[in-house]
């Protein structure tokens, strides 16, 4: 399983759908990632896209999360969050679940191994992810300086790093793990930083490491927002962040 390090050409992004856009044409054929480019959940399935090289397959339809189209809930995803997928005349949702679904059930290079032990670390990983960004929003929300159970929750994250020798990722070689970890670890290092005065990789070699390993994938690079806009983002009050969480899944 090859980290996917290849270059492309930069994507010409879509505009973004609020309440005063026309839908898609829906159900006629057309592979459809409703997403949000500001949303760690979303950012997930993009990531997985740009890995297996369907920029061309799966197109992307950005939703403005704060005026959305009321025809995205009636006539796409009745639970009205992102991202949500529409392939073969169904919709299906959840980001977890989707990057398990993309690398499944679409070309390109797989994104998950064949080792059995790696496997089933990867389903310990994905589930104690929701726990790890409930600790880490808990303490960006607090008044108070941070606490140790974030320090243990990046200890976790730094140990799970540490059991496979054979690359520098969570599987030692770039997986659906990283993918799923990667949006939500690029806010914390950048708003820890900025709103706690905490460096979540001081101490933690291995996830420094992971980090500039990570912004060496083009797939993934290509995703992200600018620093200052998520720090923007946050500082029109960390209600912003919530809504991330609200509004996406």
């Amino acid at each position: 399983m090859a980290t996917p390090t290849t270059s492309f050409l930069k994507e010409v992004l879509p505009p973004v759908l609020d309440s005063t856009s026309q839908p898609p044409t829906l159900f006629d054929g057309t592979t459809r990632l409703y997403m949000c480019y500001t949303c760690p959940f979303a950012q997930r399935t993009w990531i997985t896209r740009n890995c297996k090289g369907l920029q061309e397959k799966i197109k992307l339809v950005p939703i403005d999360l704060q005026n959305r189209p009321a025809w995205y809930k009636e006539k796409v995803y009745p639970p009205n969050k992102v991202p949500s997928l529409e392939h073969n005349n169904e919709v299906k949702g959840e980001s977890l679940d989707l990057i398990k679904y993309i690398d499944a059930h679409f070309e390109g290079p797989a994104l998950l191994p064949d080792d059995p032990a790696k496997r089933l670390f990867a389903e310990e990983l994905f589930s104690y992810a929701d726990s790890l960004n409930k600790i880490m929003f808990t303490a960006l929300s607090s008044k108070e300086d941070v606490g140790d159970e974030v320090g243990a929750a990046l200890d976790k994250v730094e140990d799970a790093l540490s059991k496979f020798d054979d690359g520098p990722f969570f599987l030692g070689q770039f997986s659906l793990v990283d993918i799923a970890y990667a949006p939500f670890m690029e806010r914390y290092q950048i708003l820890f930083s900025d709103v706690k005065n905490y460096d979540i990789t001081k101490g933690r070699p291995k996830l420094a490491l992971w980090f500039e390993e990570l912004n060496k994938i083009d797939a993934y690079v290509q995703t992200r927002r600018d620093p200052q806009e998520l720090l923007a983002h946050t500082r029109s009050g960390l209600g912003r962040l919530h809504e991330d969480f609200l509004f996406c899944s």
